[in-house]
């Protein structure tokens, strides 16, 4: 019998497609010059990947859609990736999450 008590996973891998659930930590939110880290960041891999933030998802590689998303300071947003470096490009990303595009 399955273990229904234990939290679903919050990173899923998938073949070649890859989620990642990060927070925006910086007290400034994702502005201008975090967005253009990211996606100058994102455009270095291969892998087709998509910032979502509740109903809207965006390239990742458009520091303008990146910007309209207005991210805030605790924003959640799912990470997707989905080509051969997929798990590499949102390992890189999520990385740029947690130490706050620094």
């Amino acid at each position: 019998m399955p273990d229904t008590t234990s939290p679903p996973p919050l990173d899923s891998e998938c073949a070649d497609e890859c989620v990642r659930l990060v927070c925006v930590l910086n007290e400034q939110g994702l502005h201008a010059r975090p967005a253009a880290r990211l996606a100058q960041a994102a455009q270095t891999f291969a892998a087709d990947i998509a910032i979502t933030m509740g109903s809207q998802t965006v390239d990742a590689k458009s520091i303008l859609d990146i910007l309209t998303l207005a991210a805030g300071h605790g924003a959640n947003l799912e990470l997707r990736a989905k080509g051969h470096d997929a798990r590499q490009a949102l390992d890189s990303l999520a990385d740029m999450f947690k130490h706050r595009f620094q």
